[in-house]
Formats: C-alpha cells, sequence, structure tokens
C-alpha cells in the first residue's frame, strides 16, 4: 500500500519565499519514497511525501513552522492510493 501524506500552510503576506525555503530544509527522520514541494497564490506551501506503509502507520511528518511565518495551523491530510491511472 501507498500512503501520502500532504502538509499545507499559508504564510504571513510577503513570506511566502521563507516559508518555502524553511520547509524544503526540514528533514525527516527517515526517507520518503517520493517528497515533492510546491507553492501557490496567497503564499501557501504543500508538501507530500509518499510511503510505502499502510493507512495508520506511524510516519514522519514536516512540523509546525515557526509562528512569525504562517497566519494559521498547517493543515494535514493522509491518503491511500486506490489506483494509478
Amino acid at each position: 500500500m501507498t500512503v501520502a501524506l500532504m502538509w499545507e500552510a499559508r504564510a504571513v503576506e510577503g513570506r511566502g519565499a521563507d516559508l518555502l525555503a524553511w520547509a524544503r530544509r526540514q528533514d525527516l527522520a527517515s526517507a520518503p519514497l517520493r517528497r515533492e514541494t510546491f507553492r501557490a497564490p496567497q503564499d501557501r506551501v504543500l508538501v507530500i511525501t509518499w510511503w510505502a506503509e499502510p493507512y495508520d502507520a506511524e510516519l514522519p511528518e514536516l512540523p509546525e513552522p515557526p509562528s512569525e511565518l504562517v497566519t494559521r495551523a498547517v493543515h494535514r491530510w493522509r491518503f491511500e492510493s486506490v489506483a494509478i491511472d
């Protein structure tokens, strides 16, 4: 089974580049199969990691960023793969 963890944060206005750089510097306790980092309007940063683990496995996640970089708490989601088309 493949599990994807999604981590999304919104930076304080004008701090999107700082949040993106911070997220890219974060190491995880173990390496995922794949890791992608995205940015979007409104200074949003999204990190998706893929793991060859059961859905309920204990997996390392990116931490909360420093409060001066974000407008709210990080949003986190967990998905399991059902098909590759």
